[in-house]
């Protein structure tokens, strides 16, 4: 009987060291589950970041297209416009010399022409920038041809003489107005 007392005591310990080992291996696998989670939602984490980083630049990249869009609409006849700019100083310089004469039915004609032509640019975003002889001079918006020296001690500094009108187009100055300045 000692015998069989025996081997059911060797039996159960057997047991419970394989419960044991199932308990500790249990942890580790819960541990190993819990770390593998935690590396994923790690991951998802990232991927999300990097998702809305992606979706926010995209975003970012369409306004400024459309913006640029919009600005090369606005500005798409510069070119035309500014080869205009020469046919409006001639027509300046042909009302100033027929204003001299006794031509009024030559000036009329002139100054209707003149008028049509500068409200079609006007039409198109043409804008004038007002220029006057005593206004003080700005290099960022005035060209100065020259210095002469001022007439008098309160001009110096100032334009003197304006001998180019400026123009702009929308809100982009596409030619400054040519000045002379007192120094």
């Amino acid at each position: 009987m000692s015998k069989k007392k025996n081997t059911t005591v060797e039996k159960e310990q057997p047991e419970v060291v394989n419960e044991a080992t199932t308990n500790a291996e249990t942890t580790e696998n819960t541990a190993e589950e819990v770390s593998a989670e935690a590396k994923l939602q790690e991951e998802l984490a990232k991927e999300k970041d990097k998702f809305l980083r992606l979706f926010a630049e995209f975003e970012n990249y369409k306004k400024r297209t459309s913006k640029e869009r919009v600005e090369l609409f606005k500005t798409a006849g510069k070119d035309v416009l500014v080869a205009m700019l020469p046919v409006l100083d001639d027509f300046d310089r042909a009302l100033a010399e027929i204003s001299k004469t006794d031509a009024d039915d030559v000036k009329t004609g002139i100054e209707l022409i003149s008028n049509k032509l500068r409200e079609a640019l006007k039409a198109k975003g043409l804008g004038e920038l007002t220029v006057k002889a005593g206004d003080t001079f700005d290099a960022e918006d005035h060209e100065a041809v020259t210095q002469i020296p001022a007439p008098s001690d309160d001009m110096k500094g100032k334009i003197i003489d304006v001998l180019e009108k400026g123009y702009t187009l929308g809100d982009k100055i596409i030619r400054y107005p040519k000045v002379v300045v007192g120094q």
